[in-house]
Parts: C-alpha cells; structure tokens; sequence
C-alpha cells in the first residue's frame, strides 16, 4: 500500500463514503483528532467516543468484558459502534471501529504494553493486535503509532488506497484477522432472519434443544447433551443466540470460533433469541435442556424488570408454544442446586423435567476455564 501522509489518509476516508462510529479506550485517541482536523470529515464521522475508566468502558459495552484490554474486548466495542453507526444512518454504509490498549504510564506496568483493534461492518468483523516492546518507546511514541494504526485500519475497512508507515522493532508483529461473514449469518446480524441452522442441521425444527453461550463448550455441556438424549430419546441440538440482553451481539469471528468447537455431527442453530419466549416461538413444542440457575432466572421476576405479571406472561407463553424444561443440577455458589431445591411459580413449575444429582453431576465452570486459559 502507498505511503501516504496522515491528512492524506483523512480525504481518502471521508471519500469512500462509508460513515463511522469509533470507541477508543484512551491509546490510539489521536485517530479522531486525525480524522475531524481535515475538511470533509462530515461524510464520514457519525461519532467519536473515548470510554477511558473501566466504569465508562462496561457503560459502552453494556457489561463487564472478561477483560479490558484484549480482541474480544476490542471487538465487542467494534460491534456496539457498529450498532450506533447503523442507527445514526440506517440508509449508508457503516462501521464500527475501536480500540483498547494499555500503553507507557506515569507509573509501572507489570503487564506487556499493547494495543487491541477492530472494525465491524455489516459483512466483515476485522482485528489487529501488537505487543510494543516495553521500554522502546515514550507514551506519547506509543501513541503516535497506536493512532497510526487506527487510522491504517479505518482505511482498510472503508477501502482507501494509502496507508501511514508504522515503524516497528524487529520484535514486534502484528496480529491480523478477518472474516467475512456467509450471506445467511449477515442476514441473521441484520434482523433480515431469526435462526439458521449449521452444521449438522436440516430444515427441521429440532425435538431437543440446548441453549448456552458455550464459551467454551466444555465437557459438562458435552455430558449433559449425552444425558439429555438418553433420557428422551433423541439427539440434542445446541443453539447459540448471537444477540445477549446486555451486551453487543457476538461478532462474525466470535460466531466462527465458537461455532467451530462443535463436529460436524452436532446439530448448531443460530438465532436471534436472547429469552426463552423468543426461543419458544422459534422452536415451538422444543424440550430445552438447561441448568438449575438458568431455570431459577427463568422464574425469577427480577428478570421481568421486577413485574410478576409479566413473567407469568412470558411463562404462559413458553407453555402455550408447547415448550418443557429438562433442568440438570449446578453448582451455585459452593452449593449443588438441583430443581427439587428451587422454589419456581407453578406455572413453570408444571414445565419442567428434573435430572437427578445421581445422573448427572459436573462443578466444571466456563468462567473459570476462561480465567485458566488467561493464566489467572
């Protein structure tokens, strides 16, 4: 890619005529500044925000990341400017692009000095990565080049033809994905569909469904879907819903990753259904596999924005789509619950199906195999 000067790189974003929300974290703020400083930047720049305490970050996103300062983070804080972008000018082509980085401070860092970024655009889901070397540079160096970055990669994802030179030490690398999503998965970010069926799916609506994020899939989910079938004597389906009640939805890379866990011989479904009446519509007459705890938020009005009468709603309505629960034990907070120990509305109570604590019984938790897979 040619060389060219920042200004330079500024007029050729805001002449592709793709419209931007960007969320920096603090390090790579200088890219806004960047952008907004040349004429035409109207034609291209919805907003800017810099969610800097960690209390604005999780503001921003919704919820608490894993992590501040890591992909998934920087995705996610892609995707909800994404959202903004298309919300802002539904008719234009739009993007989301962010950044989270933990650079030079006034005081020592024990952790590496690095930059995540992303874009996410109604099709593609990209990401950078780069680990500076501790020590090369001052924080203000470091920030001229996080901000060459984000400006490299507004570039990239709008189409422009230059690119800003980014010197960096022979131990540095950059760290780059991208993945541009199947037609059906873009209809599903989109709202254009509800559900799609991979992997093993057919048209079919499947007898037997286990919702879960599955982050990861671990070997509980993997036991409990055995159980599931013996018990009922079908196949289980997973489902994933890429939209969460209070985060953004799960990017295209996240989709692939997780998705991906799964063998061709398990049944995958995506959807749009975050709560189990949407599911319910979806999948009517479905038995849902589920946990103790997901059965107790089912029937706990504090998830109804605390009205009774609309969780007896909700419930009439999973029970009218002919919808039945087959609820496995968890470990909740050092005590193994099981649904004989829950105290449920009778209405969901009539739905559900107990696997006992002798069939089924695994303490492994997908929080704590993330925090190991961090090393923490």
């Amino acid at each position: 890619m040619p060389d060219v000067s920042q200004d330079q790189l500024a007029q050729q974003v805001h002449a592709q005529g793709m419209r931007f929300v960007m969320a920096v974290t603090g390090g790579g703020s200088g890219a806004i500044s960047g952008l907004l400083g040349v004429a035409g930047a109207s034609r291209s720049i919805l907003a800017a925000t810099v969610p800097y305490a960690d209390e604005a970050l999780v503001e921003w996103l919704g919820g608490k990341p894993d992590e501040f300062c890591a992909p998934a983070t920087a995705r996610a804080m892609a995707m909800a400017a994404f959202l903004k972008a298309r919300q802002y000018d539904p008719r234009a082509e739009t993007c989301g692009v962010a950044c989270t980085a933990s650079l030079r401070s006034d005081r020592p860092k024990r952790g590496a000095h690095r930059a995540h970024l992303a874009y996410q655009t109604a099709s593609t889901t990209g990401t950078l990565s780069l680990e500076l070397e501790k020590g090369r540079r001052s924080r203000a160096e470091e920030e001229a080049l996080v901000t060459s970055l984000v400006l490299n990669l507004v570039a990239e994802a709008c189409g422009a033809p230059g690119r800003l030179s980014v010197p960096l030490a022979k131990s540095e690398q950059i760290a780059a994905q991208q993945i541009v999503a199947p037609a059906d998965q873009q209809d599903l970010l989109a709202g254009r569909t509800q559900a799609i069926g991979l992997k093993g799916s057919d048209s079919a609506r499947p007898p037997v469904l286990f919702p879960g994020a599955f982050h990861p899939l671990h070997a509980g989910h993997q036991q409990m879907a055995e159980v599931a079938r013996q018990i009922l004597g079908h196949d289980v389906a997973y489902e994933i819903s890429i939209l969460n009640v209070d985060k953004p939805p799960l990017d295209f890379l996240e989709i692939d990753q997780r998705t991906r866990q799964f063998s061709s011989l398990q049944e995958v479904w995506l959807t749009r259904a975050p709560h189990f009446t949407e599911k319910a519509a979806l999948f009517p007459g479905a038995m849902f596999v589920v946990g103790a705890d997901t059965i107790a938020r089912v029937g706990h009005p504090r998830y109804y924005g605390g009205q009774a009468a609309a969780m007896q709603a909700a419930l009439e309505q999973i029970a009218g789509a002919g919808c039945r629960f087959l609820v496995f034990g968890r470990l909740v907070d050092g005590t193994f619950r099981t649904l004989s120990k829950l105290q449920l509305p009778p209405t969901l109570a009539a739905l559900c199906q107990e696997v006992p604590e002798d069939s089924f019984r695994q303490d492994v938790s997908a929080t704590q195999l993330r925090r190991q897979t961090r090393g923490e």
